[in-house]
This record gives structure tokens, sequence and C-alpha cells, in this order.
């Protein structure tokens, strides 16, 4: 195997690259000439020969997705970066914005012009105060540079940038949840059809892309579609952030090709379990996606790897590695307390069964659960119950497959908490 060099990370270690003027120095904006010289259908056909996938959870080619927009629509069309990172684990984009936030910006630049877009806004998480302030100073500088604004290198094309600070929600990482808070309305998510490319921000045409997602595409750009497509393997291209956190040695964001196993993953990169304790079992990409057991840990990282473990996908990479002293019932305890609360309620099954789990679990770690309380937890997690599949966004779903999926994989542990009168503190 080639050795493996870090794309979105190259500049991570270069003083100030924060700065405008360092990042032009270490080639930023390079890309742009390039791009205003060349048909938007070739570039379009660059990222979809590119393979590239979106990063922030389900894996939709990026490329396939902007060709949804209509060709013969007249009016304005809009991007919506979604840096609204709130899933437990996940904590890539980030880093991405602390190290480098004007290789965002050169992403929106770039995909804004593939796709006609007029105003690209950036939804960020409402907690990270920090990141906005870091995030408005590069859009300041690039506005000053001539980067945003009208007939950008005299290339013809206008392009605003909007940083929009959200208020704490989760549910608004949901891209159509996410359209209704940046309309200044609950996040609610919408129902679908319309879907945000025909129908999106204020009724427009609306592109919705991860952080990590449009970063990729000046690489792509730059060295074209075959290099990117031979990083990873054939159906997951190109490099990926891993944020792994939990019982290791060396938590952080790793980025390396898709396709590493998880195995590799912990051991080699985040140091291995600490305090020399054996693994038990890792979470692969956000608490809703499922676990992978102590067995399972040579999974490949990649979009096709854990749906063969029993797991609902890649999601965002952000792997939770527990040490054989995890009880698994106060994780998974801790995971519906957390959906059950940023619920946002608009659906019954997801209001009121994420409560329900919630409470079951509470009463096993008090000590007080029967032994019909597992099979009504996996009840309300079949594909006949009243949660997966029943509601308008995934949240519901998330949470009913990390239920089912834990009980599955670990029955004994939680068998074990309806016949001990044990208490753990709730």
């Amino acid at each position: 195997m080639m050795k493996f060099e870090p794309v979105l990370t190259r500049l991570a270690e270069v003083p100030d690259i924060q700065d405008l003027k360092v990042y032009e120095k270490q080639g930023g904006y390079g890309t742009l000439e390039k791009v205003f010289a060349t048909p938007r259908e070739t570039l379009l056909a660059m990222v979809k020969d590119s393979g590239l996938r979106g990063r922030g959870g389900a894996g939709f080619p990026a490329g396939v997705k902007w060709s949804f927009l209509p060709k013969d629509h007249p009016g304005s069309f809009y991007l919506v970066v979604n840096f609204d990172e709130s899933e437990p684990g996940t904590f890539k984009d980030r880093y991405l914005c602390d190290i480098n936030p004007h290789q965002i910006l050169e992403g929106i630049i770039a995909a804004s012009y593939i796709t006609r877009v007029s105003t690209a806004y950036i939804f960020i998480r409402g907690e990270f105060h920090q990141q906005a302030k870091n995030l408005q100073k590069a859009i300041d500088q690039a506005y000053q540079a001539g980067l945003f604004g009208k007939n950008i290198q005299k290339s013809g094309y206008d392009l605003q940038c909007v940083l929009h600070r959200g208020a704490g929600a989760y549910i608004c990482g949901e891209e159509t949840g996410m359209l209704e808070a940046l309309e200044g309305k609950r996040g609610w998510p919408r129902l679908k059809p319309p879907y945000p490319a025909i129908a999106g921000a204020f009724g427009k045409p609306t592109v919705i892309n991860n952080v990590e997602t449009i970063c990729c595409v000046p690489h792509i750009i730059e060295h074209g579609p075959a290099w990117f497509a031979s990083i990873g393997t054939p159906k997951s291209t190109g490099p990926k952030l891993f944020g792994v956190s939990g019982h290791v040695n060396k938590p952080g964001v790793y980025e390396l090709p898709l396709g590493i196993p998880c195995r590799e993953l912990i051991e080699k990169h985040a140091g291995g379990i600490r305090n020399g304790k054996r693994c038990k079992g890792a979470i692969p990409g956000g608490v809703s996606m499922g676990v992978l057991k102590e067995d399972e840990l040579d999974c490949p990282l990649d979009f096709e790897g854990p749906p063969q473990y029993d797991c609902m996908g890649l999601g965002t990479a952000g792997v939770i590695v527990m040490d054989e002293d995890t009880c698994m019932v106060t994780a998974l305890r801790n995971i519906v307390r957390f959906f059950a609360h940023e619920s946002c309620g608009q659906c019954t099954g997801c209001r009121e069964g994420s409560g329900w789990m919630l409470k079951i679990l509470n009463r096993m770690l008090a000590g007080e659960a029967n032994a019909g309380d597992i099979d009504l937890l996996l009840e309300l997690t079949d594909a006949q119950g009243m949660m997966p599949g029943k509601t308008i966004c995934g949240l519901s779903d998330g949470t009913a497959w990390a239920v089912r999926n834990f009980i599955n994989k670990y029955r004994e542990e939680f068998e074990a908490k309806t016949t001990s009168r044990q208490t753990i503190a709730v």
C-alpha cells in the first residue's frame, strides 16, 4: 500500500494558517483560476468521477446530489453548509475550522460556482463560539480580498457568504430542520418531497453539504478525479477524517484513507486501549450507528463496511471506544437519554418512543426491570413497531437502531439487569 499523505489536514502545523495571506502563500485559493476557466459541466463531471460521497452521515454521492438541481430555473440557488456538528462523538468539522477555515471557504466558492449558487450560508452549531469567531474573521478577510461579493477575480461570478449561528438544537443537523431554522422558524424537519434541490432555503433550489465534503472539492479540481478515486476503496473514495474518543491513549482526529480497519485505527493511530485494558466494543460513526463488538473490529471503516456488521453505516466516522469495564446498559441509556432530550417532538413515535425507552433503561439500572422489558424495547425498535420508518426524519430510526443493536450484541448484560437487584446511580 502506498504511503498516505494527508490532504485536508496537510497544512495543520503551518503557523498562522488561519490568516488569508499565509493560506495563499501555501497555495490557498489557487484552484479558483482553474474553476472559473472551466465549464461548469466539466467541473461537475470531475466531482462525479471522483466518487466523492457526503461526509455528514448518509454518504450520498455529492456530484449526483448537485445534478438534481433544476437546469432551467431562472432564479437564485443557495448553498447551505452543514456545520451543526452535534452527533455525540463527532468533532472532525470543528477541527477543520480550527486549523484551516480558509480551506472551507475555498471549497464553498468552488462548489457554489459549479452549482450556480448566488448565496452560501454556513449553519454553525450554536455552542461553537470560538469557531464562529474564527470563521467570521476568515469570511471578512475573503470579502476584503475580493473572494466574495461581486465579480470574483474578474470572473463575472457573484457570490455572497453568510455565517448563521444555530441555537443548540441537535435536530437542526437534519437538513430540512436546518433550513427551517435558517429561515427563522422552529427547527422542525420538513416532509419530503419536495426535496431541498427543488424547494429548499426560502423556497429556492438548495445544495446542502457537510463541511468535510465541501473541503474535498478544491483538491479534486486541483489534482483530478482519478487521484481522489485512487485513495480509499473503489466504492468509498478519498481521504476521511476519523474522530476517535473514549478509552484510548491518544484521542483525536486522524486523517486516513476510507476503508481502514477499525482495529488498526484504534491500536495503531489512537495508541490502543488506555491502562492496558481490553476493548469491549466501539461505535463506528456516531451514537446512532450501532456498535461493533471486539471480535468485529476488523470491520473496514468505509460506507460499505459497518452495515456488514449490523451497524447502520459509517455515519460521521466519530469512533467511540469502550473498554472491558464499560457497562453497555449504561452506555445505551446515555445514548437514549440524548436522543429523548433532542427529539423535536413533532412525531409521536420519536417523542413518545424515545421517552419510553429511557424510562425502561433507567428501570434496568435501578434494579427495577423485569424480563419483559427487554422484549418491550425490541418491540419498539422492530420494523413493525412504532419507531423505525414512521417519522419525518431519521432521529427515531437512529434511536431504535442503537437500542436494537446494543441489545442484540450484549443481551446477556441486559438480562443481568432484569434479574439483579444491584442499583447503579442514574
